[in-house]
């Protein structure tokens, strides 16, 4: 018991170490020492280990005053990497986007490419390949248009996806955590890091695709809310009686987009609610949509945006995420 506790304290204090170093990039032991409230020789004893197994390497020696000179730490961003894939399509054309990033966030190496179905063995080629050129990549992120429940994709836009158990013939195959994530999840999750809404507000993202159903993320407190089997913001199962893969006109999106936002807003009161469509003008949705609350009044109205940004949004979304799998946050008692 002893043992035990005492080897979980120093995977505490090693996390700190990390938690720090990423954040400042470089330091010297004094100066970790000071930020993690650590003593300087249990600080030396764990920079010791972040230098063996490459976390962090020596980066230069600097005046410290009269004493000896100091030598500073760098955090090596590429000690391990993430491959992000994203599942989309694009006029017409079913295409993934892949990227592999480093713990800064930058990108390291990325292709686009277009596929005839998505389908895993295509999926499979193109990890193969980017695992083979970046060795350092530890985890494996999807974004689809779609749910996973017990690693099997049971709603998907495309009929391809559907029963698909990505996750575990993924992981069996490349030894390597997979993490999948809906599409428009990762968009609202996106949507909130890139602008830096407040952590406190309640965000929903909606996303009416020009042929498929729409779909819907909820993000709170740092979070996204999934509900029961990931199964929160499946909006195309509203009794609208709308023909989602029809050909839709302008009218008939208002006319459904201010209808889910009165039911959300019943529900959730969200404080923000982001529109991702490319049918309607700006304009042309004020217009209808002040009308729409004068026929139907809502005790709370949010504020309510139409934004064409899905795209980058969802790819902003999925890296963070993705990232998350490589950056626990540090254990505490």
């Amino acid at each position: 018991m002893k043992n035990a506790n005492a080897n979980l304290m120093k995977e505490i204090n090693l996390n700190n170490v990390r938690q720090v170093m990423k954040r400042a990039g470089t330091a010297t032991k004094p100066q970790l020492a000071a930020l993690t409230k650590l003593s300087v020789v249990t600080v030396n004893s764990l920079v010791k280990e972040l230098l063996d197994s490459n976390e962090i390497v020596e980066d230069q020696t600097i005046a410290s005053g009269s004493g000896r000179p100091a030598l500073t730490y760098r955090f090596n961003y590429d000690h391990s990497q993430a491959l992000v894939i994203y599942l989309k399509e694009n006029q017409g054309q079913r295409v993934a986007s892949a990227a592999v990033i480093n713990l800064e966030n930058r990108t390291v190496s990325q292709q686009e490419y277009v596929l005839p179905v998505f389908e895993q063995h295509y999926l499979a080629e193109i990890i193969s390949s980017f695992l083979i050129a970046c060795p350092q990549v530890k985890v494996i992120g999807m974004g689809i248009p779609g749910q996973i429940v017990n690693g099997r994709i049971v709603v998907a836009s495309h009929q391809e996806l559907q029963g698909a158990a990505l996750i575990e013939e993924l992981e069996q195959q490349f030894q390597l955590p997979v993490m999948v994530e809906n599409d428009v999840n990762a968009a609202v999750f996106g949507y909130q890091a890139s602008r830096g809404e407040a952590d406190g507000q309640c965000i929903t993202g909606i996303y009416f695709p020009k042929k498929y159903p729409p779909g819907m993320g909820i993000y709170l407190n740092g979070n996204i809310i999934r509900g029961k089997n990931g199964m929160a913001g499946e909006i195309k199962f509203l009794p609208h009686r709308i023909d989602w893969y029809a050909e839709r006109r302008e009218e008939v999106l208002l006319g459904a987009a201010s209808r889910i936002i009165q039911s959300v807003n019943a529900v959730l009161a969200p404080d923000l609610i982001v529109i991702y469509q490319e049918i309607t003008a700006a304009e042309h949705w004020l217009h209808f949509w002040n009308g729409y609350q004068v026929r139907e009044p809502m005790p709370h109205v949010p504020k309510v945006i139409l934004s064409n940004t899905f795209q980058a949004d969802y790819e902003a979304g999925m890296r963070r995420l993705t990232l998350q799998k490589l950056d626990p946050e540090a254990i505490q008692f």
